[in-house]
């Protein structure tokens, strides 16, 4: 009996008498009657058995008039005295029941007048129930007050913290919840092309003021001999580069476990130094992270800097709001216990933890600045442009320049090489990782009256060799410093902030509607700007996506939001910064970075979303994965795929089981990914050293276990999806490709579903597609010889790329089995592979490259 059988019996049978009782199998026995009581049961009885239908050859008449008088009793009682909701009219026919029945008890038939009227006056003498004291539903009027709305909001971000720019965006965009933040994920109107056209021709504006801020402040030398551990000048330059040392330019490393290196990958980091400051013997140093990777990079910052006492930071209360003499508020005590300012906090921690440590040993101070600092990001060719439209420098006061003369001269130098910016053709001109301090008045003052676009001037800078030594040199460390890097100065300029009552106000007594507002002083807001290079790698397409982050202090979001839409920027969220990533050919955090613990812990997300989604699908819709040979599609089994390789190529067994022990890595040795980016190219004479079986086998021993990111193009029509396989071709499949060059590529025999009818068991977390029909069960078998060709590896990222024309994707593939392919082809075809996407047999050429 199914559910709504069983709450259909259990609504007929509430109003039945207790003296009756009514078992499961249909029986109804009176208390007193034993169990001589039998009744009859319609269809077939529980466990499959047939009941036997002839009648009985015999019945006593006593015992059969008391079972049943039992029963008609019990239908008389409760017809006649009904319970609950029901009523005496419910004894009557179904044609002749009427709405005015419950009104009038002169329509009902004679014989039930009389238990009709009982019931009516017994239902008026019956007192009113006692209702619990509700409160009052506030109107939408008082619901919408400010401090009401601002209570409202803090109470909706206890679990996921909203950004200053999240109303905004909620009225426009699909709003995701992750990493303990509200995102914006993308807008409901149809933009993607129309926001790859403005990357690609214009600026696209997005909100990063989620990425966490760490700050370390201390000796230099302390700090860089605990920061070197985390990480290895094998990778690139490191917190030591002199570039960036001296605060001029912005620096990305990749953070490793303390003297882990190339095991324990933690994940990339932006950091930006401080300009040294004159007669100051401690640097600053701020280090940007994403969000899910905070607490493991915090933890080994406290373990290197020996940071673990936790310094109390007093918060200094807001200042009371001066009332007339003889005025009183009369809610004061309430606001005091409910404060309706918005709180800018972090989601990353929770409500009282510490936000600074400190070391008596280094003494080496770490702070969380996390939505301290608000951080914009404009990506394309016109984003200085928007930039210098929006933004105008502070004028300083005389009364200042007597006072700091020093002071003025750096702000009139930053001055001058903000107003350099236009005559710059394109931001990709700029050298990558530049920094730029300014002042700048409120945007708001300045905000035209309809929203339009920034276009170029067309006319030449008087100052050409100044615009030509900006884009060979780019901006000297002393322009780099700004107030913004002092934590007084951010809250003075946070809580010195215009409100937009008073700017209204100020509007109405303009007399000319539309012009400029007079700017305050303490309408001046410390800012970087911070230059982002782009596609810095590889050969194709460079400095693409290049573009402009702006630091500002928390409070001001809005305020520098609006100016910079109402300049005709396009405005992007997640989707847009994983679809920029994958137009620039660079892995994206934590989406391409397997081997590192927010990357594993996507994937397994990620991983439970698929195979809800796919259950979701009726069973004759879903691809049958099983047929098609396609063993992971909904995560990749990169640690198998080592382990199978290191089988393949005949490794000893001792070295095979230590491998099997350890977990795999992603080479990023910057000279290692030289060597085989020439080797897998067409033409080897790029590379100093020649591909050989002895070159092969060394860089194999150095890389054992390894997996290489690479970017795959295919050569032909055809779109990658999410993990696809990436296989090697045979030499008939080489063979057709020299005879046919638009050759659609071989395809995959139909592999035998022989798991059709798996048992529905229970399965735990680490197995979630055991009894999933079309999906191979745990534990997986050979992921290398399962199908026709043999596996490199997957895609992580796949899709038509708008910037390349063409089949774009993202893939780690086995170094292992990359040097066993490349020593196999011909000179002339090295690098070539085979893409299949999971729902296809269909595989299609494609070409690897690898950017350093």
């Amino acid at each position: 009996m199914t559910g709504a059988k069983d709450r259909m019996r259990e609504k007929k049978m509430k109003n039945q008498p207790r003296n009756v009782i009514y078992t499961s199998s249909g029986r109804s026995t009176g208390r007193g009657q034993g169990s001589q009581a039998c009744g009859w049961v319609r269809g077939h009885q529980p466990g499959g058995h047939s009941y036997s239908q002839d009648l009985p050859k015999y019945i006593t008449a006593s015992s059969f008039a008391k079972a049943r008088a039992a029963e008609v009793n019990a239908m008389l009682k409760a017809v006649s005295k009904p319970a609950g909701s029901c009523h005496i009219f419910t004894a009557l026919p179904k044609h002749m029941r009427r709405r005015a029945l419950s009104h009038s008890t002169k329509r009902l038939p004679s014989r039930l007048r009389e238990g009709a009227q009982r019931l009516a006056e017994r239902s008026q003498r019956a007192p009113e129930k006692e209702k619990k004291q509700e409160p009052r539903s506030r109107s939408r009027r008082a619901r919408r007050r400010h401090g009401n709305l601002l209570l409202e909001f803090n109470r909706r971000q206890r679990k996921n913290k909203w950004l200053e720019t999240h109303i905004w965006h909620a009225k426009r965009f699909h709003m995701l919840k992750t990493w303990s933040y509200c995102l914006p994920l993308k807008p409901t109107a149809k933009s993607f092309r129309a926001s790859y056209r403005a990357m690609n021709t214009h600026a696209l504006l997005q909100d990063l003021s989620y990425f966490c801020c760490l700050e370390l402040q201390g000796s230099e030398e302390e700090m860089l001999r605990a920061l070197a551990r985390l990480t290895s000048k094998q990778t690139g330059p490191t917190f030591a580069a002199a570039s960036c040392l001296s605060g001029a330019r912005q620096g990305s490393v990749h953070l490793y476990k303390a003297d882990q290196f190339p095991e324990g990958s933690l994940g990339p980091a932006d950091f930006l130094w401080r300009p040294r400051v004159p007669d100051a013997s401690d640097r600053q140093l701020w280090i940007w992270i994403h969000p899910a990777l905070k607490q493991d990079v915090l933890s080994e910052l406290q373990l290197v800097c020996q940071c673990f006492e936790a310094v109390s930071v007093s918060e200094e209360s807001r200042p009371a709001l001066e009332l007339p003499a003889g005025r009183k508020r009369k809610r004061d005590e309430a606001d005091a216990e409910q404060p309706s300012k918005r709180l800018l906090g972090d989601g990353t921690r929770p409500a009282g933890a510490p936000v600074r440590w400190q070391s008596p040993d280094t003494a080496i101070t770490i702070s969380d600045l996390t939505m301290e600092i608000v951080r914009y990001r404009l990506i394309g060719p016109l984003a200085h442009v928007v930039l210098t439209d929006t933004l105008h420098p502070a004028s300083e006061e005389p009364s200042s320049r007597s006072t700091d003369e020093a002071g003025v001269s750096v702000h009139q130098q930053q001055t001058d090489i903000f107003q350099l910016l236009r005559g710059v053709c394109s931001t990709a001109e700029l050298p990558a990782g530049c920094v730029l301090g300014l002042t700048v008045d409120d945007p708001r003052l300045t905000l035209p009256q309809k929203r339009g676009k920034s276009v170029p001037d067309l006319q030449q800078s008087a100052e050409d060799s100044g615009v030509r030594d900006l884009t060979l040199k780019g901006v000297a460390a002393h322009c780099s410093q700004s107030a913004l890097w002092d934590a007084s100065a951010r809250d003075r300029v946070t809580h010195n902030r215009l409100s937009e009552q008073e700017l209204n106000r100020r509007r109405t007594e303009l007399l000319v509607p539309g012009s400029r507002l007079s700017a305050a002083p303490q309408a001046a807001v410390p800012l970087l700007l911070v230059h982002q290079g782009g596609r810095v790698r590889g050969e194709e397409r460079l400095h693409w996506g290049s573009g402009w982050d702006l630091l500002l202090p928390k409070g001001w979001g809005m305020a520098f939001w609006v100016p910079l839409v109402y300049r005709g920027v396009r405005v992007g969220g997640l989707h847009m910064s994983v679809k920029h990533s994958q137009f620039m050919g660079q892995p994206h955090f934590p989406h391409d970075y397997p081997d590192c613990p927010a990357g594993q812990r996507f994937q397994s997300e990620q991983e439970a979303e698929l195979l809800q989604k796919f259950k979701r699908r009726p069973p004759s819709k879903r691809t049958n994965y099983i047929k098609h040979g396609c063993l992971a599609p909904f995560r990749c089994p990169w640690q198998q795929l080592m382990e199978e390789w290191e089988e393949l190529l005949n490794m000893s067994a001792e070295t095979t089981g230590s491998c099997r022990t350890g977990p795999f890595t992603v080479l990023r040795s910057l000279k290692a990914l030289r060597r085989l980016s020439a080797w897998s190219h067409p033409s080897s004479r790029r590379s100093s050293s020649a591909l050989t079986h002895a070159t092969a086998a060394a860089l194999q021993k150095e890389c054992r276990a390894s997996l290489v990111w690479v970017r795959l193009r295919l050569l032909g029509k055809g779109q990658p999806a999410l993990h696809a396989m990436v296989c090697i071709p045979t030499t008939s499949d080489l063979q057709l490709l020299l005879k046919d060059a638009h050759s659609s590529g071989p395809q995959e025999p139909q592999h035998k579903d022989h798991i059709k009818r798996l048992r529905q068991t229970t399965t735990g977390p680490e197995d979630p597609a055991r009894a999933v029909r079309g999906v191979y069960p745990a534990p997986l078998p050979s992921v290398l010889p399962h199908c026709s060709r043999l596996t490199l590896g997957w895609v992580t990222q796949g899709d038509f790329s708008l910037a390349a024309g063409c089949g774009e994707a993202l893939a780690f593939i086995s170094v292992s089995g990359l040097l066993h392919t490349i020593l196999q082809q011909p000179q002339e075809q090295r690098g070539l592979v085979l893409l299949r996407n999971p729902s296809s047999l269909q595989y299609r050429f494609a070409r690897i490259s690898i950017d350093v």
